[in-house]
């Protein structure tokens, strides 16, 4: 089955390599959608995939890169957008 989420994680989560990271793991995982940084020092991402998949995606941001402190994940359900690929935005 397949699942769309966004996510926006708070914590130290800016200037760890946090957006690298999750497209390290998302593109071995083989989840579309896209991972930016924003103003408010948080970062937003946009998975889609199979629901495994995504959910492991969302627990691997849970614990993030090593120098990431994350504070907190929310999580709000998306429609599935068929994204071919996975990419960092800039702001």
């Amino acid at each position: 089955m397949k699942k769309s989420v966004r996510i926006y994680v708070s914590g130290n989560v800016q200037g760890v390599f946090f957006r690298n990271f999750v497209k390290e793991n998302a593109e071995k995982l083989n989840v579309n959608g896209f991972v930016r940084n924003l103003e408010d020092r948080r970062v937003e991402a946009f998975f889609e995939g199979n629901s495994d998949d995504v959910n492991k995606i969302i627990e691997i941001c849970k614990k993030g890169p090593k120098h990431a402190d994350i504070k907190g994940i929310q999580l709000k359900e998306e429609t599935f957008q068929n994204l071919k690929n996975f990419k960092i935005l800039h702001i």
